[in-house]
């Protein structure tokens, strides 16, 4: 998937991972938001079994915005590892999606932050049904 040109303005500055590099820990703190210049990273989700691949991002898709959306006391919801070869990623401006967000209306803020809630519980119980499933 091409990066959308406007996601372009917010990328505040590059970080390149080497395979297997952890770039998020589940449970860890943290509101960074990333986008996947180029390679692809692997998004995995705890559960009794071990860890569960629950998506794989490629180039011009997001993640790490389910905390920033909750707030600074929200926990990572997934782990997410660098992929098979070299993984550049784009650490978007924090503070540039904190006013832009913050300029929207709260009844906007509010369903999309329940959006958010929801995307990380529907997760959640798609990984325990695969863990019951196998």
């Amino acid at each position: 998937m091409p990066i959308d040109p406007v996601v372009y303005e917010y990328i505040a500055s590059e970080v390149e991972c080497p395979a297997n590099q952890v770039i998020i820990e589940e449970g860890s703190k943290g509101d960074w938001v990333y986008v996947v210049l180029e390679g692809q990273v692997k998004v995995k989700k705890r559960t009794p079994k071990g860890l569960v691949v629950i998506d794989t991002l490629s180039e011009g898709e997001l993640f790490g915005e389910i905390a920033f959306l909750e707030g600074e006391e929200a926990d990572r919801s997934a782990t997410v590892i660098a992929a098979e070869g070299s993984v550049r990623l784009g650490i978007l401006n924090k503070e540039l999606l904190i006013a832009h967000y913050s300029a929207m209306s709260p009844t906007l803020r509010a369903i999309i932050k329940s959006l958010s809630l929801k995307v990380r519980e529907t997760t959640t119980r798609i990984c325990a049904a695969l863990v019951a499933a196998n």
